[in-house]
């Protein structure tokens, strides 16, 4: 019986999302500059609740904090629906802080990204294999609340696509993962190989369908957790940013810098 009556809500959801989208598009022709900033930190709405083995904390990054009314409903919703979760959102510098204090070996890696999705595909396992919590796509959202799609006892969790495959724009984990700590070696493995390929098989989706067995790990599908853009869409992500998204930068420039040729740099072990 619950899960049709999450795929009932989430239906609901998807269609009052939708409906502020649409209406975004008057306010921001009246307010064109209007933005809203999303805060670095913030401490739950509800103090207590279950302790869990996945921390009650909820990441997400953007190449800005200045975002705009949909991304903003998007954020206070997921709040809502995680009201014992504390928030923390990091923009590019602050990514690059963490990744240079808790990761000096995986740095080098790091900066040879051009594109910012694949450094947040990068920075979002290492921050979950470092301090733990769950990771959200900046247009993703909830349609069931957070805490019991999670439980209490799961170690790990990873969300499937309409195609039953994995993706990685929700990722729920205890810190020290192994499961994680081989799909950061297959990334590293990626970007010192100098493969020609695109951010979704160099450092996305591709590699947790790549290196990890569906069959082995505890997944849940996207109908019953999280959905993508139904608050907003690429208009409103990327209205500030020229360049775009991921899928048009990538046909610009190389997902990965070539590595200075004196560099003889081998991929860190993360197990």
């Amino acid at each position: 019986m619950k899960k049709p009556l999450i795929v009932a809500t989430s239906r609901i959801v998807k269609l009052l999302a939708n409906i502020t989208k649409v209406l975004s598009y008057p306010f921001h022709w009246v307010l064109p500059n209007q933005r809203f900033t999303l805060p670095a930190h913030a401490e739950p709405l509800l103090k207590g609740g279950t302790p869990s083995r996945i921390p009650r904390i909820i990441w997400q990054t953007n190449f800005t904090d200045r975002v705009t009314l949909p991304v903003y409903l998007n954020y206070l919703f997921n709040r809502l629906m995680a009201p014992r979760f504390e928030y923390r959102f990091m923009i590019n510098e602050a990514r690059h802080a963490f990744i240079a204090e808790h990761y000096p070996d995986i740095l080098p890696h790091y900066e040879r990204l051009q594109i910012g999705a694949a450094q947040a595909d990068l920075w979002r396992l290492l921050v979950l294999q470092r301090i733990g919590g769950v990771y959200l796509d900046i247009d993703a959202h909830q349609v069931w609340p957070l805490a019991s799609v999670l439980g209490t006892e799961r170690n790990e969790l990873y969300v499937t696509t309409r195609k039953g495959e994995l993706s990685n724009y929700f990722i729920a984990s205890a810190p020290n993962n192994p499961n994680l700590a081989a799909v950061i070696d297959q990334i590293i493995v990626n970007i010192t190989g100098d493969i020609a390929t695109g951010v979704f098989d160099t450092t996305g989706p591709g590699v947790f369908n790549q290196v990890l067995n569906r069959v082995h790990i505890p997944t849940v599908s996207y109908r019953h957790a999280v959905h993508q853009g139904s608050f907003t869409n690429e208009y409103f992500q990327y209205i500030d940013k020229r360049e775009g998204k991921w899928t048009k930068q990538q046909h610009q420039v190389a997902v990965v810098a070539k590595a200075p040729a004196s560099s003889g740099e081998q991929p860190p072990r993360q197990g």
